[in-house]
């Protein structure tokens, strides 16, 4: 029987990622987050206006989205509370948060340059995406504390170890485990628990099975 709730949090699963962008200064910014959606070659991403990494974004329209795998929850979860504002804005504080200005460092990551963007990015993730912002609209009006920003992928570095054999541009969905947030919670995928109709578009020519 359905009952009428009225939730806290909207996060029904979702990748994690962990944006790097560049400070003011120069400096990098590194921070974990999970409102990403994808289509085609572009992604969209929901984030407060009052938080660094924004900052960062709309000043320097560029950015690095890093997706960890499962078997680095631990690096993610030590940029949990962490800000790169100073001060740290009242309502952060309130709510545990502390100034890092060296996140790559206290996560235990590694950061490498990227090609054509400024950020660095994750070496460690699997995958990851350079990419400049296209267009900011506001959401969850009348907040005014959101922002939706649109960015486009303009290199991919995607680790060969998830991708298919002979198939350099298809990463194979078995293989690539990505770190999901679900209710503010980690998780990891389970296995495949049926092949998908959308296979015989998608997927490489290798790998087009009809399903029952």
């Amino acid at each position: 029987m359905h009952k009428i709730v009225h939730p806290k949090i909207f996060y029904f699963g979702t990748p994690v990622v962990l944006i790097s962008t560049r400070n003011a200064d120069g400096s990098a910014n590194l921070a974990p987050m999970s409102s990403a959606w994808w289509l085609n070659e572009s992604c969209m991403l929901g984030m407060s206006t009052r938080s660094q990494t924004v900052q960062n974004v709309l000043r320097e329209r560029e950015c690095v989205l890093n997706l960890p795998s499962v078997d680095l929850v631990g690096a993610v979860n030590r940029l949990a509370l962490l800000t790169g504002r100073n001060p740290v804005p009242d309502y952060k504080a309130q709510q545990g948060y502390r100034f890092e200005p060296d996140k790559f460092g206290v996560a235990e990551l590694t950061p490498e340059p990227s090609d054509i963007v400024k950020p660095p990015r994750v070496a460690e993730c699997p995958v990851q995406l350079e990419a400049v912002v296209q267009q900011v609209h506001g959401f969850d009006e009348p907040s005014a504390w959101l922002a939706a920003i649109e960015v486009r992928i303009v290199r991919s570095h995607i680790d060969e170890q998830i991708l298919m054999p002979g198939e350099k541009d298809y990463i194979d969905p078995e293989k690539w485990n990505p770190l999901i947030m679900n209710f503010c919670e980690f998780f990891g995928l389970s296995r495949k628990v049926h092949p998908s109709r959308l296979a015989t578009i998608f997927a490489p020519p290798s790998r087009h099975v009809q399903p029952q």
